[in-house]
């Protein structure tokens, strides 16, 4: 039986900020570039309470919690915390799985301190974090992944959930779908068309019929629903892109693909968002009737740091990419964002 840990820092960008502003600890923080236009990167647990939250835009907002102080981001900051946190657990196993900067799978099944108790490692861990650094994390420890983190997000801030083996079920199957990682509100809104709203639901549904209306996702689900998932933590690199796309029920003319450029450009963010990592390159991707690929890239000098900005040069490439074929219709639309600014403070991107 494997013993996973998922750690996930608690409101990173905003501890991390308030750190260095220790006279605005108690004050609803948001880390976010202070424009109308601009989304949450990430808000204190006191910006919180009046519903503040990540991805949100800084309009709605300032509605909500006027008083908000605003911080702009500072990924060289981040980054340099992210270094310290992966240290620490590089003193337990080899076997780390990054998903953000503040985040990550550890398999501590065999550690390197020879710890028999995965929970305890787990607190260790966060208790040399916090000597360190000064900023708290929550863990999860399960015997997979997909429990691990959904764990770790139990009892934060600041805290552990620990799920043994012969726990799985009993603490998966109550459990709304809307935890399932990955599942949004499409996703979401299909379960409760079909009459399922809690991971019990889909459990009691064959693997045939899920397959039937989500596609090979339903495998997945069907295995997820029963507390299955085989997936190893493994080391690998942060991807070069973020990206998705779409493939139309009828080929199409890019005159018709505003609304699917509207919807790609939020998709994007949102992963954007989750992955905390804003990119200066927009790539844009287009298959013809004939199967023809497409791509097109335009890069800017600093990140871009909300979906409108998005879509706006989105629409311009395809507008030139229609110049250039007016009468060729497309069966698929992708975008993606690359040249990330991990590393480098984002400036606000001003599009002329």
């Amino acid at each position: 039986m494997r013993k996973i840990i998922h750690i996930d820092m608690d409101a990173f960008y905003a501890s991390v900020e308030l750190r260095e502003n220790p006279h605005l600890k108690g004050h609803p923080v948001v880390v976010a570039w202070d424009s109308p236009r601009s989304v949450i990167c990430a808000a204190s647990y006191e910006a919180r309470q009046f519903g503040l939250r990540s991805a949100m835009s800084v309009s709605r907002a300032k509605k909500l919690c006027p008083h908000a102080i605003y911080i702009p981001p500072h990924f060289d900051l981040y980054r340099a915390v992210s270094r310290q946190v992966r240290a620490i657990f590089e003193q337990y196993t080899p076997l780390i799985e990054p998903l953000s900067l503040d985040e990550a799978y550890l398999d501590v099944t065999h550690n390197l301190k020879g710890i028999a108790s995965a929970t305890e490692v787990a607190n260790r861990i966060r208790a040399e974090i916090f000597e360190t650094t000064q900023l708290t994390a929550s863990a999860g420890v399960a015997p997979n992944k997909f429990i691990a983190k959904i764990a770790s997000d139990w009892n934060k801030p600041n805290g552990i959930c620990v799920v043994p083996p012969k726990k799985v079920m009993e603490f998966l199957l109550p459990l709304p779908l809307e935890k399932i990682p990955g599942v949004g509100k499409v996703t979401l809104k299909k379960f409760h068309q079909l009459k399922m709203f809690t991971i019990a639901d889909m459990a009691q549904r064959s693997v045939d019929e899920l397959v039937h209306h989500f596609g090979k996702y339903g495998f997945r689900l069907h295995e997820l629903a029963r507390g299955i998932d085989e997936r190893p933590v493994e080391e690998r690199q942060l991807a070069k892109q973020i990206s998705t796309e779409t493939t139309f029920e009828e080929d199409k003319p890019i005159a018709q693909m505003k609304g699917d450029v509207h919807t790609l450009c939020e998709k994007l963010w949102t992963q954007t968002l989750r992955k905390k990592r804003f990119g200066r390159t927009i790539t844009v991707k287009l298959k013809t009737q004939q199967f023809k690929v497409i791509t097109r890239s335009k890069t800017f000098g600093v990140a871009f740091n909300n979906p409108e900005d998005l879509e706006k040069v989105v629409l311009g490439i395809l507008r030139d990419i229609y110049r250039e074929m007016p009468k060729q219709l497309f069966r698929l639309l992708g975008v993606g964002l690359s040249s990330f600014n991990d590393e480098d403070e984002v400036q606000q991107l001003v599009l002329l």
